[in-house]
């Protein structure tokens, strides 16, 4: 049986984060617990659970809330092109949402988010040069602007990433490793050009995959 253990910490809200997970077969177990689970003893509070199976669903039970969230996915060909689908639906919040991404090419893909009775819906195109940097520029249709981001691959395990939404004025960087003999790690900062003053928002998380 395989098992993996991660751990998130945000420097802003001086908050962590815990998931276990376990793999049992094709099926995955998750159960996340935060600081409100454990600092004034075991409760249910910051507690979540979640059963998936990899390219078909996700189904996240909030356990303090008492609030489902499901997730299908599925792939179907559109002019011999893959187009992945997903559909997302939150019981709480009563929220629908459906994502497409259409794969042209290893190089090439193209995606919309739409959010069901709204108007929010966010399109993406992606295309990677020479296996190594990826543009990703992306238009929310509901807030009339765009985001940018570039991440660039290095070595074999790490990557570089900056994004930036030109309408709030955030600057996001990322470092992110994904080694199967070392473990994952990724660590990122946010700030807002147009506030000096402020601190970045700092963030990490690092995950490790056991046998057991």
């Amino acid at each position: 049986m395989k098992a993996s253990l991660k751990c998130r910490y945000d420097v802003e809200r001086n908050g962590a984060a815990t998931t276990i997970g376990l793999s049992a077969g094709d099926v995955k177990l998750r159960a996340t617990l935060t600081d409100a689970t454990l600092v004034k003893g075991p409760s249910l509070n910051g507690l979540a659970l979640a059963v998936e199976k990899p390219g078909f669903f996700i189904v996240d039970y909030n356990v303090p809330k008492k609030d489902y969230r499901f997730q299908f996915m599925n792939t179907v060909k559109v002019v011999g092109k893959p187009l992945n689908l997903t559909y997302i639906h939150g019981q709480g919040n009563n929220f629908t949402t459906v994502e497409g991404t259409l794969v042209f090419n290893p190089a090439n893909k193209v995606s919309a988010n739409y959010m069901l009775g709204s108007s929010n819906c966010k399109l993406r195109y992606a295309y990677v040069h020479r296996g190594q940097t990826t543009f990703e520029p992306s238009y929310d249709l509901s807030k009339n602007s765009w985001d940018f981001a570039l991440s660039r691959k290095v070595y074999d395990d790490d990557v570089f990433k900056a994004i930036y939404q030109p309408l709030t004025k955030a600057l996001g960087l990322e470092w992110s490793r994904n080694s199967i003999s070392n473990g994952s790690f990724k660590i990122s900062a946010s700030l807002n050009l147009e506030d000096e003053l402020k601190m970045p928002k700092l963030l990490a998380e690092t995950t490790w995959n056991l046998d057991i």
